[in-house]
């Protein structure tokens, strides 16, 4: 059984070296965005997939009409000028920092005295006339993220993915804690759990920081474990000079010694690290994703707060004279001002567990909802939804074996010559009626890619898509597993054969 572990602790650990160095460094990076969001990366220098073409990889969220030819196109891209033919494009972006994560832009918003507001990842900005440039505003609340903005008559609401914030200046703001849901359990989903667990966010920067140590010291146990392997080639090699054996020899020593030693130390945090991770992708993620568990006491997750981190969409729906809140996991409403518990729609629409992307009134009781599930229009009130690209209802799939639809719905757009638009993550825009949109400008397609976006894509496994089509999806749990392996096998042969070595050269040495 020993020879069994060892032998292959040693050659799987091999083959996924690679994989877990890139898991582990890529994981630091995505646990520092606001750090290094002034880091770009350009996108020719990545797989043929991540070029912008046709306005795809989540480039445009929306649109927002500020004249008859006047037109602000968003999103990942930032915000850009143009007209009702797109003829030209002009820059749109000046007063943000420096980096594209700090253009990743979620709302336009324009209110009723004509401010121009903009809801972005690291904030909420207004638009000066006069200087021609973004200006932050100060909000009272820790959190960055600014998901909505919406207006009821004098009173300016802006959503962040926990609270609700209400002004009428622009310069104070009232911090609202949305009431429960009905029936609220005081449960967190299991995903958001294993989440926080996988980033250390669960306590905050100091678990964060933890799991970044983590992130060193696996990937220092996978490069000095493929240096030992290497160096005994090496030593086995007769060409090989005495002197160059002995230092090798003397090398391996140190390096086991230090990869023995940081492996049973830290083994159970990265057996934690490693099995969440696991359940963050599919096809693993399906077995957690409806599950819902208790709240980790004095973690991150503890707050009276019900909407932690859940808030994505909002809309007031003046007919009806009620709120509604798109959140992570479904739709809720409010028809008294948030005086009493939020209710849950008894019927609701196809959303992914990435999001509400397109969010806007129809007519009665009707609303366009969009997502990586698709785009649909959805009745709150029959329940009746119908797919709005494919021109028919809605049948619901018996089952799927992945969280996502056939159209990955980004952004949507009806502001240009009486014409209708979808964005499509893979295929850009698409029309749904009218003419098509234009190609996009070669400067908007240039722009790059955040360092923290090409960290995402290395570790979920994306970045493999290009060499392994569709399989590219089985590289995080394959990864995963066999990390447990390593992990597991390597302590079992490490406190079989190596501690008790340890110990009786320990014995002998004190006599």
């Amino acid at each position: 059984m020993i020879n069994f572990l060892r032998k292959y602790h040693k050659w799987i650990g091999i083959v996924f070296t690679l994989f877990i160095v890139l898991f582990s460094l890529s994981g630091i990076i995505l646990n520092h965005r606001e750090l290094l969001s002034g880091v770009d990366v350009n996108r020719k220098l990545l797989p043929a997939q991540y070029e912008y073409k046709n306005w795809n990889n989540a480039a445009v969220k929306s649109t927002l009409k500020v004249s008859n030819d006047s037109i602000l196109i968003y999103g990942n891209i930032g915000i850009w000028l143009t007209d009702s033919v797109q003829s030209r494009f002009s820059d749109f972006n000046n007063g943000f920092p420096k980096g594209i994560d700090n253009r990743k832009i979620y709302k336009l918003f324009r209110t009723n005295k004509n401010e121009l507001l903009a809801g972005t990842l690291f904030g909420l900005y207004k638009y000066s006339f006069s200087e021609k440039k973004w200006n932050k505003i100060n909000l009272p609340i820790h959190e960055k993220s600014i998901v909505d903005i919406i207006q009821k008559q004098d009173t300016i609401m802006v959503l962040s993915r926990s609270h609700l914030l209400k002004t009428t200046n622009l310069s104070d703001f009232q911090i609202i804690t949305l009431p429960n849901p009905e029936n609220y359990d005081n449960k967190v989903s299991l995903f958001k759990t294993f989440w926080v667990f996988h980033s250390g966010e669960i306590y905050g920067e100091a678990g964060k920081i933890l799991v970044d140590l983590l992130g060193l010291t696996l990937a220092f146990l996978s490069i000095s474990g493929l240096i030992i392997f290497i160096n005994k080639i090496n030593v086995q090699n007769p060409k090989t000079t005495v002197p160059k054996k002995v230092k090798k020899l003397k090398t391996n020593k140190k390096l086991l010694k230090w990869h023995n030693k940081l492996g049973w130390m830290t083994l159970v945090f990265l057996l934690i690290t490693a099995s969440t991770g696991i359940f963050l992708r599919p096809p693993f993620l399906i077995l957690i994703a409806n599950a819902k568990v208790d709240k980790i006491p004095f973690s991150e997750l503890d707050t009276d707060n019900a909407w932690f981190d859940q808030l994505r969409r909002i809309l007031y729906d003046a007919e009806k004279n009620r709120f509604l809140i798109a959140t992570s996991e479904a739709l809720y409403y409010s028809d008294d001002n948030f005086k009493s518990e939020l209710k849950k729609f008894s019927y609701q629409p196809p959303i992914s567990v990435m999001g509400v992307n397109v969010f806007r009134k129809f007519a009665t009781n009707t609303y366009l909802i969009g997502s990586f599930e698709g785009l649909f229009l959805w009745n709150s009130k029959t329940g009746a939804v119908f797919d709005y690209i494919k021109k028919e209802p809605y049948v619901k799939p018996i089952e799927k074996s992945i969280p996502i639809g056939q159209f990955l719905v980004t952004g949507y757009s009806n502001d240009f010559y009486n014409s209708e638009v979808y964005f499509d993550y893979d295929f850009g825009a698409q029309s749904i009626s009218g003419v098509n949109f234009k190609p996009m400008p070669k400067k908007i397609a240039s722009q790059p890619i955040s360092l923290w976006n090409v960290a995402l894509e290395i570790h979920t496994g994306r970045i493999f898509q290009s060499i392994l089509g569709d399989f590219y999806i089985l590289i995080v749990p394959l990864t995963g597993l066999s990390l447990l392996f390593i992990l597991i096998g390597g302590f079992v042969v490490w406190f079989k054969l190596f501690r008790k070595t340890s110990k009786k050269r320990g014995k002998y040495e004190n006599i």
